[in-house]
């Protein structure tokens, strides 16, 4: 991959340090305003890590001279897991606040609001969090970038494990609105595709935190499936897995979960920590790579606290912007669509693209099994798996994002 092509933290100090403002330049060129709207009281356990993992990465920059001598300047604002209180807020950062760009949202409905109000606005909006395929093909628009792995790509990744579970008959358990939805979708799709004899013998669709984990448990023992495809998360899978610890769910049945390895939930388990469950998620204390470990270092030394996955979501949403900004040369909408249509960046994962096809990201995730150790929860028999090779083909994309230019 050539140099010149891909951003990095030093070379952005580089050319911030060679791009000296003019005295008189100073007060209106100082800042590139990054607006970022989040559910932050709502979901709290991935986004104050998530938080933290941007603030880390703005002082970075800022410390290296900035984007063309500009410091990074962060403005958030909590959309209390509402879309339209999501609207409102962006409405406010770019009437009220004059940000340059919108990046954030965490729940799949908010981000899909939010993609709706970039195109109208035709502002460059970054969702670095909400997973549901939509926003990069069915809804998506030229004004639209995702940066982590969608739904579509995570289970993907899992697909090929579950299927070497040889179990014929699964059972789904799964919030109730978009991104369970689409991970569920894809699941049997995939699914089916792999191994045609696969059966899908209970559905149960739970209102996103308020799961009843009885009634829940209760009905997927009643349907006697082999293996169970899990998507709840945050205090619903605690609720599941303690219920379902209880009832003997998981004794004998294979169960591939979406997210459950990451910190953010794992350490909500704690000694209630299945074994042996198939994941994505992040096993930061065990990643070896010289980019991880710097990462590692940084955040620790920063706030005294190991990180979870929302802090490299938000670390590589800086990141993004960061390189985006500097290739654009400046923060004009039109530019920056076109600096992110295949802009490559190194992040504590290795390096990623921003596909031109999609506006797709090809961040990766860790694919391995729980583990309760010492009576707390950890991945093990982990991998990474690049990002890049569990996208669908460029012909499938166009047929998945028919209207976006």
């Amino acid at each position: 991959m050539p140099s010149t092509r891909r951003a990095s933290l030093a070379a952005l100090a580089a050319l911030a340090l060679a791009t000296p403002l003019l005295p008189g330049q100073a007060h209106a060129q100082s800042v590139y305003k990054i607006g970022e709207i989040n559910s932050y009281k709502a979901q709290p356990a991935f986004l104050e890590p998530y938080k933290k993992g941007m603030e880390l990465a703005i002082e970075q920059v800022n410390a290296g001279g900035g984007v063309q001598g500009k410091k990074l300047q962060l403005v958030t604002r909590d959309d209390n897991g509402n879309p339209g209180d999501a609207v409102r807020a962006a409405e406010e950062l770019l009437a009220r606040e004059k940000v340059d760009v919108l990046t954030g949202t965490f729940l799949s409905h908010v981000g899909l609001a939010m993609t709706d109000f970039a195109r109208q606005k035709k502002v460059f909006f970054l969702a670095a969090e909400p997973l549901t395929d939509k926003i990069v093909w069915e809804n998506g628009n030229r004004y639209t970038f995702r940066l982590r792995p969608s739904t579509y790509m995570q289970v993907a990744m899992l697909v090929p494990d579950a299927v070497q579970l040889r179990k014929k008959r699964w059972a789904l358990v799964y919030p109730n609105y978009e991104y369970g939805q689409s991970a569920v979708a894809t699941f049997k799709a995939l699914m089916k595709a792999a191994q045609p004899d696969v059966e899908f013998v209970a559905e149960q669709a739970t209102p996103l935190g308020k799961v009843d984990a009885g009634s829940v448990v209760q009905a997927l023992q009643d349907a006697k499936p082999d293996a169970i495809f899990n998507v709840l998360f945050a205090a619903d899978l605690a609720k599941f897995v303690r219920e379902g610890n209880t009832r003997g769910l998981f004794q004998g049945r294979g169960v591939v979960s979406l997210l459950s390895g990451e910190p953010e939930y794992l350490d909500t388990l704690k000694s209630e920590t299945p074994d042996g469950w198939i994941v994505t998620g992040y096993p930061w204390q065990a990643i070896q790579t010289p980019e991880h470990k710097a990462f590692l270092d940084a955040y620790q030394k920063r706030f005294g606290d190991y990180p979870r996955a929302g802090s490299v979501v938000g670390y590589n949403a800086i990141l993004s912007l960061a390189a985006g900004l500097q290739r654009a040369g400046s923060a004009d909408t039109e530019r920056l669509i076109a600096a992110f249509r295949g802009l490559q960046l190194d992040t504590p994962f290795g390096p990623i693209t921003y596909r031109a096809q999609d506006h797709q990201s090809t961040m990766g995730a860790f694919v391995g099994k729980t583990k309760n150790e010492n009576g707390r929860g950890v991945m093990v028999d982990f991998r990474y798996l690049d990002g890049a090779k569990f996208q669908p083909s460029d012909a499938q994309v166009r047929q998945l994002r028919p209207a976006a230019p």
